[in-house]
């Protein structure tokens, strides 16, 4: 293993957070089995104790686990100059056969947890806490998810060589074809350009205008919830395909990671951290929708919803306005 500051910052925080989500989900399995706020006997006192500890240690935790995220990508690029061949993060990754693993499993709880921070949100404005065993059965069903990211995490540093040489961005992200640039990468690289930012703008004014929609006249919010979660996918795609182009102002220079680099002012950085955000508060909008019914929420649920979706809409805005930037002002012309 590599013994650098981040990567043990990345270790500790994950078996921290580990840690504390086993002893989490330990007592959330109680909880969803045994919970009944209208008894007044030992075990439930017991219970109601002991959420407050966990809703407190899972704030925590689940905070922690967004920014591990951001953190693991900020490591693999700052090792790069350890690794022959690697010129960001993109060959970090890949100088064993778990760095994308992690890295894929990381953005998939990045989502997770936010929705757990939603739902738990929602839950602490009922007088009878209507939503706690659904939180805990979304804890529950978490909860393994993050182990393995721990321990595929750990598996990707501990297996570390210095002498390994790895692929640099460019054969990792081409889209130019051939036996070196086989992948997943390489196939979005390959994709159209032109065609794919005009699935992007279409997708992102579709997304925009039902947030609208919902937002003003509170219909369709599920649908807007779904939209959300397409346009997210089709945004990391696009960045790509054709987003990446702009901000390099190179017509073959696709690599995802490159952009968080200081050379072109960390704007990688704010836009995944914009996409990101957008989809969590916008699947958060569908996630909370079926919970009207519930009486200590009626009178604070809709107003919760209508900021997420309102937050959404304003996040994937300054996205598209931010890759709109670096297109009209890039040198790159097309």
């Amino acid at each position: 293993m590599i013994l650098h500051p981040t990567v043990i910052a990345n270790l500790l925080s994950s078996y921290v957070g580990s840690f504390m989500l086993v002893y989490a989900a330990y007592y959330g399995m109680q909880i969803i089995r045994h919970w009944n706020i209208e008894s007044g006997d030992e075990l439930q006192l017991i219970l109601e104790r002991k959420t407050y500890l966990i809703s407190t240690l899972l704030s925590f935790v689940f905070g922690l686990q967004a920014l591990s995220l951001f953190l693991f990508v900020f490591t693999a690029d700052s090792l790069t100059k350890l690794f022959v061949g690697a010129m960001c993060a993109a060959g970090t990754l890949n100088v064993n056969e778990f760095g994308y693993p992690t890295l894929m499993l990381k953005i998939v709880n990045f989502i997770l947890a936010g929705l757990w921070l939603v739902l738990n949100h929602a839950d602490n404005q009922g007088y009878d806490y209507p939503l706690i065993k659904k939180k805990y059965l979304l804890l529950v069903a978490v909860a393994p998810s993050i182990v393995l990211e721990t321990l595929l995490q750990s598996a990707y540093f501990l297996k570390m060589e210095p002498n390994v040489i790895t692929s640099c961005c460019g054969s990792l992200f081409s889209g130019e074809g051939g036996q070196s640039s086989d992948g997943l990468g390489s196939d979005i690289a390959s994709l159209p350009a032109m065609q794919m930012m005009t699935i992007f703008y279409v997708s992102m004014a579709m997304t925009l205008i039902s947030g609208l929609i919902f937002y003003l006249k509170r219909i369709g919010g599920y649908v807007y919830s779904a939209l959300s979660f397409i346009t997210f996918v089709i945004s990391l795609i696009s960045i790509v395909s054709f987003i990446s182009l702009y901000i390099y102002e190179l017509p073959t220079h696709h690599c995802p990671f490159c952009i968080i680099m200081e050379g072109y002012h960390y704007v990688g950085y704010v836009l995944y951290m914009l996409l990101f955000g957008a989809v969590v508060s916008g699947i958060g909008v569908g996630i909370l929708m079926p919970f009207h019914y519930v009486a200590s929420l009626k009178e604070v649920l809709d107003d919760m919803i209508a900021k997420l979706a309102l937050m959404s809409i304003i996040l994937y805005g300054l996205f598209s306005a931010l890759v709109t930037y670096e297109i009209v002002f890039s040198n790159l012309i097309m």
